[in-house]
């Protein structure tokens, strides 16, 4: 399996969520894409595992992936997840994220779990709350070494009392790799994971990503 990379700061709890907007027609075409797919390989996830490294009772909606002395670029990423009906939030999600550091590597993991050695040290956990928001602070990760693949995030979705799944990665609009062919290919799996990045007045780099849970085989 190949390896993965990036983390962040203090004072950006009080930011809103990125990039606001009428997502109705945006929620309803996902939603039909997801209908249309076949999700028998659902659950053909390698690395899900993680997502039951911490403990969900004393998970909160947001997190730190990155310490404050991780090199990089400060990067923040949230949103909403949303019931399979594309409008309704939903509670009790346990979000996994893990990423590549601003070298493109999943460098530094520790021997604690096998996923914890091969994810590196960028990953966290959150839990969504009644409103299903959540966020990620983090830096901004880069592609792999010798542009071999894209900058992206993995996100992994684990829903109250059903398997954990991945969604589509958060890659970045308009950079490296997010090509005509790469969005042809997209499975859109949790809705649409290519962002637009903004950046904020004190330069933090920021991007938002709604999540549709998906409909179980």
């Amino acid at each position: 399996m190949t390896v993965h990379r990036r983390e962040v700061i203090t004072a950006l709890a009080a930011l809103p969520l990125v990039g606001a907007c009428n997502r109705t027609s945006v929620a309803k075409a996902e939603v039909d894409k997801s209908a249309k797919r076949s999700l028998a390989n659902l659950y053909d996830c390698e690395g899900c595992e993680g997502v039951f490294e911490r403990d969900a009772a004393v998970m909160k909606w947001e997190a730190d992936v990155a310490s404050p002395n991780e090199p990089g670029e400060v990067f923040v990423f949230e949103g909403v997840v949303y019931q399979a009906d594309g409008k309704t939030p939903a509670p009790n999600v346990v979000l996994y994220a893990y990423h590549t550091n601003a070298d493109g590597l999943y460098a530094n993991g520790t021997n604690e779990t096998e996923w914890s050695r091969r994810h590196g040290r960028l990953r966290g956990w959150i839990k969504t709350g009644a409103d299903g928001r959540y966020r990620f602070r983090s830096v901004k990760p880069a592609p792999y070494p010798n542009d071999e693949l894209l900058a992206h995030v993995h996100l992994t979705v684990q829903e109250p009392d059903r398997r954990p799944y991945w969604i589509d990665d958060i890659v970045f609009d308009g950079e490296f790799g997010v090509t005509a062919k790469y969005r042809r290919l997209r499975t859109n799996k949790g809705g649409n994971g290519i962002v637009r990045l903004a950046r904020s007045a004190d330069g933090v780099w920021q991007a938002r990503r709604d999540i549709f849970l998906e409909t179980h085989p």
